[in-house]
């Protein structure tokens, strides 16, 4: 399996680091005496949404190495990205 490429893995960890200083933020939010549940709500679905869109970028990554492995058959290669697609999606 390949790893992101360095514009990928840039953006990549830059998704994470907002998505890390989401959490912080919904902790801090948590720890309120008057915290608002629902705001906290809002923030969690935010964090949530980020960390997908990460993790989909991530499993696009491993789907083109499994698609442009030329060295497989076709069909062993969209075997390989139905497996990965059942087993993390």
């Amino acid at each position: 399996m390949n790893k992101p490429e360095n514009k990928q893995q840039t953006e990549l960890l830059k998704r994470l680091a907002r998505v890390e200083g989401q959490i912080r933020g919904i902790q801090k939010m948590i720890q309120q005496p008057d915290a608002d549940c629902e705001k906290v709500l809002q923030q969690m679905t935010a964090a949530r949404r980020a960390l997908d869109k990460a993790f989909f970028e991530m499993l696009a990554c491993v789907i083109e190495s499994n698609v442009l492995d030329e060295q497989q058959e076709a069909a062993q290669r969209m075997s390989e990205v139905k497996e990965l697609l059942t087993r993390y999606a």
